[in-house]
């Protein structure tokens, strides 16, 4: 495809930035290397597959992420799309059943005349033309060293874990109670495992007994705050865990009316109700410590994993040092970045990124300058993450939160719940602004 845009990486991010080339008009190659060559947590090739939990977190508006579910849904998002296609009950949560998702994700990449999928690994950065790299935290050891060169600089890094999966089939409800915390959702979207404080105290012991899966030598185990191995928040203290992911608060047993000790959450990981996800549980264990810690937890006395835990090694770059505010490399301004390798965490984010770098070079393509992205935004709060901290500062990823949104209140507003609902307003005010701003040669998406 001559003059076509490159794409290296279909995950959330290049298969969202493809997507909001293609419904414009604009052709793109999209290289994905699976399944030629393999990840250390993929394990299907196709687009947008989720490696780790099953959840895009919130779906309140009031909620960081859950506002930017909203912006990226007037700008038509994919990923977005597909999810709310796949979900599974998760209380306030958009959670969905993994492969449903990336099914979709992909037969609607596939039926985009504009896009071709290349099958190849992509080792060196492209000579030519407007290119995206949204290579992700898995990023290829040829390309990384190839992003190395480029920008002159050592990759940053640190280290991300997965939870385990479990068979239903395999499971003792009877010891369980099916209740969202606080009542949310449906109110019955995760199955609880009580614990005694006898059997909390024990299960952190073993935990921290257990073996785990060392970091290599020549790599310093750096580990994201927000998505902790649970064996780390251990080792904080005995009573850290009660207050993280195995918090009972809002979760009172209705078979005694009382509030347990401590709680594990399992959450519906597909539409089928044949698997689920040990919410929080992201672990570096070995497999056989696994088996021995988690089927202590009552009701899992037998249980079968579909998946186990895992750690992988997540890549990304010093952003602000390289990036502008449209994710564009200011060295080289035809190069950009999407994704978490440009340092923003989580899902949601990435494809962001990836929605909103498409929809700019959509712009360059069309021969008009970008339009910037409002900072009072959820998706402008994260180019600003990643364009505009000082330098040389340290540079670490980040969720979106409303603490990276700029608030143009004109007076501070003590409430709370009313100064979050101004800077909802703003916010999809400003996306509302910025979709029409951007608009030209858009042409239907495909259902």
């Amino acid at each position: 495809m001559k003059d076509a845009v490159t794409v290296v990486g279909a995950g959330l991010a290049g298969s969202e930035c493809a997507w909001q080339l293609a419904r414009r008009g604009h052709r793109v190659r999209l290289f994905e290397m699976r399944p030629k060559v393999r990840t250390a947590a993929h394990q299907t090739e196709r687009c947008a597959e989720l490696v780790c939990s099953n959840s895009f977190r919130s779906d309140n508006p009031r909620n960081a992420v859950g506002l930017l579910k909203r912006e990226m849904e007037l700008l038509d998002s994919l990923v977005i799309r597909c999810a709310r296609a796949a979900a599974v009950p998760a209380g306030d949560a958009l959670a969905m059943d993994r492969d449903e998702f990336s099914r979709l994700v992909t037969e609607s990449i596939a039926s985009r005349p504009e896009i071709e999928i290349v099958r190849e690994e992509v080792s060196t950065i492209p000579s030519a033309g407007h290119a995206v790299l949204a290579t992700g935290p898995l990023t290829s050891d040829a390309l990384d060293r190839a992003i190395g060169e480029l920008l002159g600089t050592e990759d940053l890094y640190f280290y991300d874990s997965m939870a385990p999966i479990v068979a239903a089939s395999s499971l003792d409800f009877s010891k369980m109670y099916p209740l969202s915390r606080y009542g949310k959702g449906s109110g019955e979207d995760y199955w609880n495992c009580p614990l005694t404080r006898e059997e909390y105290e024990g299960f952190v012991a073993n935990l921290l007994s257990a073996e785990i899966v060392p970091v290599k030598d020549f790599e310093k185990g750096i580990y994201f705050e927000g998505c902790l191995p649970i064996e780390v928040m251990a080792e904080r203290g005995v009573e850290t865990l009660r207050h993280g992911p195995m918090k009972p608060m809002g979760l009172p047993d209705p078979r005694t009316g009382r509030i347990p000790w401590a709680v594990v959450q399992l959450r519906q990981d597909d539409l089928a109700k044949e698997h689920y996800n040990l919410v929080g549980f992201q672990t570096k264990l070995k497999v056989a410590e696994q088996q021995r810690v988690f089927r202590r937890i009552p009701g899992l006395e037998n249980a079968a994993f579909v998946r186990y835990g895992m750690l992988h090694r997540n890549t990304y770059i010093h952003a602000p040092a390289h990036l502008d505010r449209f994710w564009r490399m200011r060295r080289e301004p035809r190069l950009f970045f999407a994704g978490q390798i440009t340092g923003v965490e989580g899902y949601v984010e990435s494809a962001a990124t990836g929605l909103a770098v498409g929809i700019t070079i959509a712009q360059l393509l069309e021969g008009r300058e970008p339009v910037p992205i409002p900072y009072t935004t959820a998706i402008g709060s994260l180019a600003r993450h990643c364009s505009e901290r000082p330098r040389t500062a340290t540079f670490e990823p980040m969720n979106v939160t409303f603490g990276l949104i700029e608030d143009t209140s004109h007076s501070p507003v003590r409430d709370k719940a009313v100064r979050r609902q101004q800077m909802v307003d703003r916010a999809l005010a400003g996306i509302s602004q910025w979709k029409e701003a951007t608009a030209a040669r858009e042409t239907v998406a495909a259902s």
